[in-house]
């Protein structure tokens, strides 16, 4: 079901409409010598918005935690002298009227802010009646309820010039990412709000600089609008998250490679040859859902079987097997044991709810 939310298409001076759009500067404000190197490089480099984070959240205390707003007068030094417009981090109403007061010209809320309903709100009494745009994270867990909540309460404090960031997602299992990037989150929410632009952020998900390129060219290709990048005049230097941070050399260098994919089909063979593909498809979703339906009906019959004979409804050693020899089978038909495993997955669990309720029936 599509979101109602009461947006305006917004734009900054000095930078155009093109995809991506690119907000670059380091992790965190350091100097005032590192912000205005950093600014200037990136500046040369083709960058009009400058990201610093002034205020860090950290998982443990006696880390560092941010200049606080020491730095904010570097970020409005980098604004009156580059031209660049800034932007910054803020997770409560105090840092909301501070970054104001230094005329930041873009504000965003992090991961793990809009985790929490009460953070955000504050947040949103704070920005009441303000006229700047606002970038939202989506929450460190993978909830994309609580991420339109953010946007919501934002856009009921009159703030219409929203944009998502996707920063990618905490597991508890290790993973090849820092966070887990699973873009059907960030799919789902364009869905549900489809004229909200969608920002990646790379450093966050990769947590490691050699896979930035992977992660941007993807964004890319599922057609978001923009990249932040956090990049650093010595990364291997910085005080926060070195190993995620490029120089802005560097960062051109991956903006260059990006190949950008045209959204829409002019072409109408092109197009003819596409839709017949997407019928195609369409035959066998129809197919595949019929069997599903067809799968669900004999699961039935299994658990009626089971409540006569009163038998528990989950049996490990079945279900194990079952798992293990269809995930070999599907890797044989060129199918990811990825993909196989979370499709069984959600079958034998729509299987068990529906025996559950036959159970209590």
């Amino acid at each position: 079901m599509g979101i109602k939310l009461e947006l305006e298409k917004f734009t900054f001076p000095g930078v155009g409409e093109e995809r991506p759009l690119v907000m670059a500067g380091p992790c965190s404000a350091e100097t005032e010598e590192q912000v205005m190197e950093t600014a200037r490089q990136l500046k040369e480099n083709g960058i009009n918005i400058f990201r610093a984070g002034i205020w860090k959240p950290r998982t443990r205390p006696n880390t560092f935690e941010g200049v606080g707003k020491e730095g904010l007068p570097w970020l409005k030094k980098v604004h009156n002298e580059l031209g660049m417009l800034t932007a910054t981090e803020v997770a409560n109403a105090n840092h909301v009227f501070e970054a104001l007061k230094y005329g930041v010209d873009i504000l965003w809320i992090g991961a793990r802010t809009t985790a929490n309903p009460f953070a955000v709100q504050e947040i949103a009494d704070a920005l009441e009646g303000v006229d700047i745009p606002v970038l939202i994270k989506n929450p460190v867990n993978p909830d994309v309820e609580l991420w339109i909540g953010a946007f919501e309460r934002l856009n009921q404090a009159g703030i219409k010039k929203l944009a998502a960031i996707h920063r990618g997602f905490s597991t508890y299992g290790k993973t090849f990412y820092r966070n887990d990037p699973q873009w059907q989150i960030p799919i789902e929410l364009k869905r549900r709000i489809p004229d909200l632009p969608m920002i990646t952020d790379p450093s966050h998900i990769c947590g490691n600089r050699e896979l930035l390129f992977e992660i941007s060219q993807e964004a890319m290709d599922l057609n978001f609008d923009g990249l932040i990048i956090e990049s650093h005049i010595c990364p291997d230097k910085a005080i926060s998250d070195a190993g995620q941070q490029i120089t802005p050399k560097a960062l051109k260098e991956l903006l260059d490679k990006l190949v950008l994919r045209k959204p829409n089909i002019e072409n109408t063979l092109i197009m003819n040859s596409l839709e017949d593909l997407r019928q195609e498809i369409d035959k066998y979703d129809d197919k595949l859902l019929d069997i599903l339906a067809s799968r669900m009906m004999v699961a039935e019959k299994i658990g009626l079987y089971k409540k006569e004979h009163n038998l528990t409804i989950l049996q490990s050693g079945r279900w194990d097997e079952l798992l293990q020899e269809r995930t070999r089978k599907a890797m044989k038909k060129g199918l990811s044991e990825e993909f196989i495993i979370k499709v069984l997955r959600a079958i034998h669990q729509e299987s068990i709810n529906r025996q559950t309720k036959i159970m209590n029936e």
